[in-house]
């Protein structure tokens, strides 16, 4: 049997694949008990965010130009996620202790200060941010949250850019 994948199929991956991260980052968090650095929230964020767009895509199902626009959705969406990423990659790879700390948790910021200004101190600062409490085959976990946000990213764009609607509809 052959499973032909059509944009519905797709853009419904691209959240599942989304469920799948931020499952995987609840179970590090609340099963194996690592802290979630600020960083690693607005992360979260992201992905959560890019998977929005996914299953409004997949629940629209629009045909050429709307599907076009979500296209472009995912991507900017994706691209958000994978920044984010590659700047935790960097942070990580700086020499300990040479980045100024973010400041405060993620939560009391938010009660303190505007979004747009939490989300700047964050990425700006992030001395909390460099530690590596887990690796894989040599990547940290932004590094393949990075790899998995292209990838999810690359299936938005060319689900919504080049394959057909399903032929149900």
């Amino acid at each position: 049997m052959r499973l032909a994948l059509d944009r519905r199929r797709a853009n419904l991956a691209g959240f599942a694949g989304c469920v799948g991260l931020l499952a995987v980052a609840l179970f590090f968090q609340y099963v194996l008990h690592q802290t979630a650095c600020n960083m690693c929230i607005l992360q979260r964020i992201a992905v959560g965010a890019l998977g929005l767009v996914f299953l409004a895509a997949a629940i629209q199902h629009p045909a050429n130009a709307g599907a076009r626009i979500y296209g472009l959705m995912l991507a900017l969406a994706a691209l958000a996620a994978a920044a984010l990423s590659a700047r935790h990659v960097w942070m990580q790879l700086q020499p300990p202790g040479s980045l100024p700390s973010c400041g405060a948790d993620f939560y009391t910021m938010l009660d303190m200060l505007p979004f747009h200004e939490v989300v700047r101190r964050i990425v700006m600062g992030g001395g909390e941010c460099q530690a590596i409490d887990w690796s894989l085959f040599g990547l940290s976990m932004p590094a393949w949250l990075l790899l998995a946000v292209t990838g999810l990213g690359i299936l938005g764009v060319a689900g919504n850019a080049g394959l057909p609607r399903s032929a149900g509809r």
